[in-house]
C-alpha cells in the first residue's frame, strides 16, 4: 500500500512527465486524493535549488488529485521566475507537495515561527505567501521581508497577517 507521501509526490512527477507525451497520468484510487484541499507543488534541482513552486491557498479543484496535477504543471511550465522545465530535467527533479491547513488571521508578528507556520500578507489587492520550514529562512523578520518583497508590499504599508501549517510530502 502506498503512503500519502509516495502518492502525492509521485502524482506530481508523473503529471509533469506525462505532459511531454500529451497524456494524463493514470488515475489513482487512493482515498487521500479524493478530498478537497489546497496545496503547493515545489520542484527542486538535485543540488536543492528551487526550480518552480506554484500552489493554491484554498482548494480550486474538486479533488486533491486535480489540485496536485494542476499545480505540478504550473510549477513546471508556468512559474514566471523560471523557464519551463525540459523533458531531460524531469527525472532528476526533487518534488515536494505541501497540503495546507486552513489559514488563520493573526494580530502580531510574534505569533509566527518560520519553522512551523507559513505566512500570508495582504495589503489592498497585493498578497504574498511563503511556505514554512524553508532551510534558508530562519527568522520571522526574514520570513516577513521575503513575503513582502514577493508581494510588492513596502515596509511602511499596513498589512493583514495570516499563518498556516502544512503537511509536506516528498
Amino acid at each position: 500500500m502506498s503512503t500519502p507521501s509516495t502518492v502525492f509526490a509521485k502524482l506530481a512527477k508523473e503529471t509533469i512527465a506525462a505532459a511531454f507525451e500529451g497524456k494524463d497520468p493514470e488515475p489513482s484510487l487512493s482515498h487521500e486524493l479524493t478530498v478537497r484541499a489546497a496545496c503547493f507543488v515545489s520542484l527542486h534541482t538535485s543540488d536543492g535549488s528551487l526550480r518552480g513552486c506554484i500552489g493554491t491557498l484554498e482548494p480550486r479543484k474538486p479533488s486533491l488529485y486535480e489540485e496536485i496535477k494542476t499545480n505540478a504543471l504550473s510549477a513546471a511550465f508556468n512559474d514566471p521566475r523560471f523557464p519551463p522545465v525540459s523533458e531531460e530535467e524531469v527525472e532528476d527533479l526533487e518534488i515536494s507537495v505541501d497540503i495546507l491547513h486552513k489559514p488563520e488571521p493573526i494580530t502580531s508578528e510574534s505569533e509566527l515561527d518560520p519553522d512551523i507556520y507559513g505566512v500570508i500578507i495582504e495589503s489592498g489587492y497585493k498578497r504574498g505567501v511563503l511556505l514554512p520550514n524553508l532551510p534558508s529562512v530562519t527568522t520571522i523578520d526574514e520570513q516577513l521581508r521575503i513575503v513582502r518583497r514577493k508581494a510588492g508590499i513596502f515596509p511602511e504599508e499596513r498589512v493583514k497577517l495570516y499563518r498556516f501549517m502544512v503537511d509536506r510530502y516528498y
